[in-house]
């Protein structure tokens, strides 16, 4: 299920170079499900720290003490901050992609220019995009 020495990352291709959390990974951590803390923890023990794009902190959070979870997981992750270059290559990959998921063309966008595998409870809609740019991403269930 993962590369040898990495069982916190199951994928093919040898160009994933780290991880990407969209809002199904951040749910799953919310709701305290034990896989994906485990998932989380591998990760951070091998000092790889998951990349977690603005818009989706922003799907999710509601800033409620009920979300400590999620505030504890996001505490090990990088937020990866929505810039004027960054909005305009999410954009130019939703009209790529003919769609208008900001959210996920935003995931997706990330998770191919770091060459990450993403962990996403919507793999589908996330493979679409990237496919509609000829392009391969690695998506694993949290």
């Amino acid at each position: 299920m993962g590369r040898q020495g990495h069982p916190a990352i199951r994928h093919p291709a040898q160009s994933v170079t780290g991880v990407t959390y969209d809002s199904g990974a951040l749910i799953a951590a919310e709701r305290a499900e034990r896989l994906m803390w485990a998932r989380h923890r591998a990760l951070l023990l091998r000092r790889v720290v998951p990349t977690v794009p603005a818009p989706v902190v922003a799907q999710c959070w509601r800033g409620t003490p009920r979300q400590a979870h999620l505030a504890r997981l996001l505490a090990g992750c990088e937020v990866e901050t929505l810039d004027d270059t960054r909005a305009r290559a999410t954009g130019t990959l939703a009209g790529r992609a003919r769609i208008t998921d900001i959210v996920d063309a935003n995931v997706v966008e990330g998770a191919l220019r770091r060459g990450d595998l993403i962990v996403s409870s919507d793999e589908g809609d996330l493979a679409a995009i990237a496919a509609a740019v000829g392009r391969h991403i690695d998506i694993d269930r949290p």
